[in-house]
């Protein structure tokens, strides 16, 4: 997508009202849109159009949503919003473990669903400033593993860098607790979420300036953790 391009944003839902709907909700956001009705057709569209974006129901008549997202992540890492009328927790943990970037319950609307895209279609500046993350007074540089808050030094342990970096790379996205535990301390320790809370609060204590107001470093009850950045 060039930046004087329409985002290219591919809808997979069975139902006809839903997808009318998004087509002007986005259409009149300046999105151009395509559709697919099941599971099989969306995996073609997205295999032969590469859109942009991915907004994808759970409840396909064919292919079940959490197996599409499985396939999809196999081999492609296009930004995917989950629509569902499945609210509860499990369901958003769920989708999110199988390779989902955001979840956004049925009925929805229009001004978060176009929000929540925003936040997927964000993309890491090019060249130089690829390699640094910047989030109010605190900027990563991951060439010189170095993090400052309004130009200090913040000394991190090594955990406590993983953890950043991690929440860096997909800034704007909900990971689950088994997620990072999984990726952080290994298959063993994806129950153990106190190690996740204890971690969080020192990122928190040192980069936020209201550590039990945090700005950035947000909870998705039940769920897992969002870094909000730029």
């Amino acid at each position: 997508m060039t930046a004087a391009a329409q985002p290219d944003v591919l809808v997979i839902d069975d139902e006809v009202q839903i997808r009318r709907l998004l087509r002007v909700t986005l259409e009149a956001a300046g999105y151009a849109l395509r559709e697919a009705e099941n599971g099989e057709a969306g995996l073609r569209e997205v295999a032969f159009r590469r859109p942009d974006a991915i907004v994808l129901d759970l409840g396909l008549p064919d292919v079940p949503g959490l197996d599409v997202l499985k396939r999809l992540r196999e081999w492609s890492q296009a930004p995917v919003l989950v629509l569902s009328v499945l609210g509860q927790e499990a369901d958003k943990v769920a989708a999110l473990d199988a390779g989902a970037d955001d979840y956004l319950t049925k009925p929805f609307g229009g001004g978060e669903l176009l929000a929540r895209l925003r936040v997927l279609l964000r993309r890491a500046p090019a060249g130089e400033e690829a390699g640094r993350v910047r989030f109010g007074a605190v900027e990563v540089d991951f060439s010189r593993r170095a993090v400052t808050k309004a130009g200090e030094a913040v000394k991190l342990s090594a955990k406590e860098y993983a953890l950043l970096r991690m929440l860096c790379a997909h800034r704007g996205k909900v990971l689950t607790h088994r997620q990072i535990l999984r990726e952080l301390w290994g298959p063993k320790a994806e129950e153990q979420t106190h190690y996740l809370r204890v971690y969080m609060t020192h990122l928190r204590q040192k980069l936020e300036d209201t550590p039990n107001q945090p700005k950035y470093f947000k909870t998705e009850s039940g769920i897992g953790y969002r870094l909000m950045a730029e």
